[in-house]
C-alpha cells in the first residue's frame, strides 16, 4: 500500500515524503513521538479548551519544525512516520497555511 505525508509550508513550499520502504512506526509509539516534539518545541494548543486531539498536535508540530527541519531528512522521516502511524492513515496531508490536517 501506497504510503506518503506531506506538508504545505506555505503557498509555494510544500515537502512531500514517501514512505515507501521506511520502517513502519506502530501507533503508539507514533504518538509518543510527537508528544516528544510537542514538547521540545514549544508548540501551544491549537483549542482554547487546552485539549489537543492528535491532527492538531501534527499540524502545530509541523508549523514549529518550519523549513529547517521539513529539510532535515532523518527529522522528516521520523515526522512522516509518526504522522502516518498516530492517525493511522496511509496518505496524510498537512496544510500548515489553511490549518487543515486531511487524509
Amino acid at each position: 500500500m501506497h504510503s506518503e505525508v506531506s506538508v504545505k509550508l506555505t503557498g509555494d513550499q510544500e515537502f512531500r515524503f514517501d514512505l515507501a520502504g521506511a520502517e513502519p512506526m506502530g501507533h503508539e509509539a507514533g504518538r509518543r513521538w510527537l508528544d516528544e516534539q510537542f514538547i521540545s518545541l514549544d508548540c501551544e494548543p491549537l483549542r482554547a479548551s487546552g485539549k489537543v486531539l492528535l491532527a492538531d498536535k501534527v499540524l502545530t508540530v509541523a508549523r514549529a519544525a518550519g523549513t529547517p527541519l521539513m529539510q532535515d531528512a532523518a527529522w522528516s522521516r521520523d515526522f512522516a512516520r509518526a504522522a502516518s502511524a498516530a492517525l493511522a492513515k496511509p496518505i496524510v496531508r498537512v496544510d500548515v497555511p489553511g490549518m487543515a490536517v486531511t487524509f
